[in-house]
């Protein structure tokens, strides 16, 4: 693993779905007609069940909205039942609706077509950021302005903050950056050693003596009951007066509903107004994870006193290895 994430995060490639074609085309005829197959005959069950409902719209004439509001429900319950959120399961049958209604489509080769090419720019459109995320380029813009690079984790309890924090903390090292951490959860037994074991093993795997003597990580802390926003400040002028690159600012879990946590919270980051404010959670809870993030959002712009309050900027997954085949929010 050592030397093998330096640069940018793989991009996603996405699999051929041809067979899956091949599959769900069985029963139509090249000329467009549907062959009923006979009653005593069980039909081959699909992968996707709603793509062979996809071949009553396979005909002559224009689609209209009557033709494609059953098939539309029957995809909708679908993407719910790998539970993907119920609002964007209806804007994505709304967007592959819009780009049915009208056409013609002879074939299911051309209806199986045109509806995975429209889910793929639904879901583009749905998942595109407001804001570019490019931490390595933001990291080398904020060395030459002779400041380090701030990021805020918080989330809820138990989603793996300060793990993930020690995993983008090692490819930042691997991209040679060094990282100040800072110990802002004085509130849990065994966090600050948490990080410290962290801090410990990384610098094991890139030792000082191979960066000129000086340590790649380094941890900031102050014990525990101490207040979050004024370690995070002392940690981000430490990092700037000893010309460290990147400031990870580790927080407490709390729950959303939470107000005083809630506020505290809010007060670090408005204090200290980090470069990145990252927000984690778990695939493993589903729909549940949007709410947190929903409220986590809201509670950072009511109780903030700015009038444009710093609010969350990305979201990290954790866990996604315990939900197989379901795709949640």
């Amino acid at each position: 693993m050592l030397g093998t994430m330096k640069g940018d995060l793989r991009a996603m490639d996405v699999e051929s779905s041809s067979e899956e074609e091949d599959e769900d085309a069985e029963g139509v005829e090249d000329d467009g007609f549907q062959v009923v197959p006979h009653p005593t005959e069980s039909p081959k069950k699909s992968r996707f069940g709603f793509l062979t409902s996809l071949r009553s719209l396979v005909g002559s004439r224009s689609l209209t909205q009557e033709d494609i509001d059953p098939i539309m429900e029957k995809m909708k319950d679908h993407l719910i039942a790998k539970n993907v959120a119920s609002d964007i399961a209806v804007k994505v049958c709304e967007s592959l609706a819009g780009k049915l209604e009208g056409k013609v489509l002879g074939t299911f080769q051309s209806v199986s077509a045109t509806v995975k090419t429209a889910m793929q720019d639904s879901m583009v459109q749905i998942l595109t950021p407001k804001r570019r995320v490019d931490i390595l380029r933001d990291v080398m813009e904020a060395q030459k302005q002779k400041r380090p690079f701030v990021i805020t984790f918080c989330g809820v309890n138990g989603v793996g903050k300060s793990t993930n924090l020690a995993k983008i903390t090692f490819w930042l090292i691997e991209n040679g950056f060094s990282v100040l951490v800072a110990a802002c959860d004085t509130f849990r037994s065994g966090a600050v050693e948490q990080l410290r074991t962290h801090c410990r093993k990384l610098n094991a795997l890139h030792p000082p003596e191979d960066h000129g003597g000086r340590p790649m990580v380094q941890l900031y802390e102050k014990g525990y009951g101490k207040d979050p926003a004024g370690i995070a400040m002392e940690a981000i002028n430490h990092a700037r007066d000893t010309h460290i690159d990147v400031v990870m600012v580790d927080t407490a879990g709390r729950m959303q509903d939470n107000e005083p946590l809630m506020r505290a919270l809010t007060k670090l980051i408005a204090i200290n107004q980090p470069d990145l404010v990252l927000f984690v959670g778990e695939a493993l809870v589903g729909n549940e994870a949007v709410d947190q993030l929903v409220k986590f959002n809201r509670a950072l712009a009511d109780f903030s006193q700015m009038e444009n309050p710093r609010l969350i900027d990305g979201i990290l997954l954790t866990k996604f290895d315990t939900i197989d085949d379901k795709v949640r929010a």
